[in-house]
């Protein structure tokens, strides 16, 4: 049965705003209702169809009142954030990923019409390690790099939505573990981190990075909104690529250093509001993060258009990024990245 009232939440972030939009000009969605604290962006608002805005805090238990006045019967959360591309606050964010899920999980429960969940979550709940595997399935453990980031907030939301899944069996679940997304639109840690002229890596490693390009996110949420898809999917685009060969493609020059500066690098880059790396990211720099698709494409039945290599060259067309040519600022910024780098670890001894 197809849906027909369509509820999305995080409208107010760029993959949530753009779904809405799509949903907003189906036709054959009775109603389109996004929820956030912040509207969306005007690119959306213009394009956003018959679908509607609410403004609501998932966090409120009002939630349920909107989810059951609407008599919504498909729930897209997409409001979980777990890398910020910038500095933000974390203990807003956290209560937005664990206790805003809570809430709304608890809204569908009690809601007899909601018969489908589609969750945005992330493949940072396998963690990145030295004894990590080369390519995680789903049926990986789940072992976040910290105990109190970002990932493990996903961990804990992935154990919400199993607990519904035990007490409401009737209800269609797709959790889509997304690997770390890139577009020319898209503002994430790695593309700030991408864009940097002098783009610090840990000395001795060079990580295998495999990338999603948005529109491939996307296309995969609105499969699982339109048609019945349950199941608990790793989406990625196929292939991969090393740090160094991103980091060259981008026309940026590599600055290596060793393993014990860089948490000195990443609070400068932080403080100056530039881009904000969790311990998640830095490990995830260092050893990498692959994920295995053969349940997305035979299972699911999504095969992502954009290869890693070919999502990442998208982002640096779409961006405009040029090579770093200019000798006087880069010696600069080499200059000032290695005298942070020294100044953090002096104020460590």
């Amino acid at each position: 049965m197809p849906s027909n009232i369509v509820l999305v939440t995080g409208v107010g972030g760029e993959l949530g705003g753009r779904l809405l939009a799509r949903l907003g000009n189906n036709p054959d969605l009775e109603r389109v209702i996004g929820v956030d604290i912040t509207p969306p962006r005007r690119s959306v608002l213009r394009r956003m169809g018959h679908a509607e805005f609410v403004r609501a805090d998932i966090r409120n238990p009002l939630i349920a009142k909107v989810i059951s006045s609407a008599k919504v019967d498909t729930v897209v959360h997409a409001s979980t954030t777990v890398h910020p591309a910038g500095p933000g606050r974390r203990t807003a964010i956290k209560e937005v990923n664990v206790i805003g899920t809570m809430r709304l999980l608890a809204a569908c429960q009690r809601s007899p019409r909601v018969r489908k969940l589609v969750v945005k979550s992330t493949a940072a709940v396998y963690g990145a390690g030295p004894r990590s595997p080369a390519v995680f399935t789903e049926d990986s453990e789940l072992i976040p790099t910290s105990t109190s980031g970002y990932a493990k907030d996903a961990v804990e939301m992935e154990g919400y939505v199993r607990g519904l899944e035990r007490r409401r069996p009737d209800l269609t679940v797709t959790t889509a573990r997304f690997i770390n997304l890139i577009g020319p639109d898209t503002d994430t840690v790695l593309a700030r981190y991408f864009a940097l002229p002098v783009v610090p890596t840990v000395l001795g490693y060079d990580a295998r990075m495999q990338l999603l390009h948005t529109s491939d996110a996307l296309a995969m949420l609105e499969l699982a909104t339109l048609q019945d898809r349950p199941g608990v999917f790793n989406v990625g685009g196929d292939g991969v690529i090393t740090l160094s060969q991103a980091i060259r493609r981008a026309g940026r020059i590599e600055l290596p250093m060793p393993r014990t500066a860089v948490p000195s690098v990443s609070r400068v880059l932080r403080g100056a509001r530039v881009v904000d790396f969790s311990a998640d990211q830095v490990r995830l720099l260092n050893f990498g993060r692959v994920v295995d698709t053969t349940r997305l494409k035979e299972n699911f039945g999504y095969t992502p258009r954009w290869t890693t290599r070919e999502a990442f060259d998208d982002y640096v067309a779409g961006r405009g990024l040029r090579p770093v040519l200019d000798g006087n600022r880069l010696s600069n910024l080499v200059g000032k990245v290695t005298v942070a780098a020294a100044t953090g670890q002096a104020g460590r001894r």
